[in-house]
């Protein structure tokens, strides 16, 4: 009972202990860092949505060939391909011609 006790008491304290912990300020370079990982992350999902529309597109497209009754395809947005991955500062730091 007093190992409970015990164990309560330092989960009680540690949380106090936590909560005042200030926030960490982060430097130039690590917003930039995770700005960058923000953004790769984004791209990846787009990437990933893109082949998985391409892929129901393939699907679709064997199912309407292979059963003679199917029905037609109803016309959907084509799938658009995201692109190579362009980090935002690299963008940034580009400057854009005119």
């Amino acid at each position: 009972m007093k190992k409970i006790a015990c164990l309560v008491a330092v989960l009680a304290l540690s949380g106090l202990a936590h909560a005042k912990l200030p926030t960490p300020v982060l430097s130039d370079e690590a917003k930039a860092k995770a700005e960058d990982a923000k953004a790769k992350a984004a791209h990846s999902t787009k990437v990933e949505a893109y082949k998985l529309c391409v892929s129901m597109d393939r699907a679709a497209a064997n199912h309407r060939k292979s059963v003679a009754n199917a029905k037609p395809a109803t016309p959907t947005p084509a799938c658009a391909d995201p692109g190579p991955f362009v980090p935002p500062t690299a963008a940034a730091a580009a400057p854009a011609k005119s």
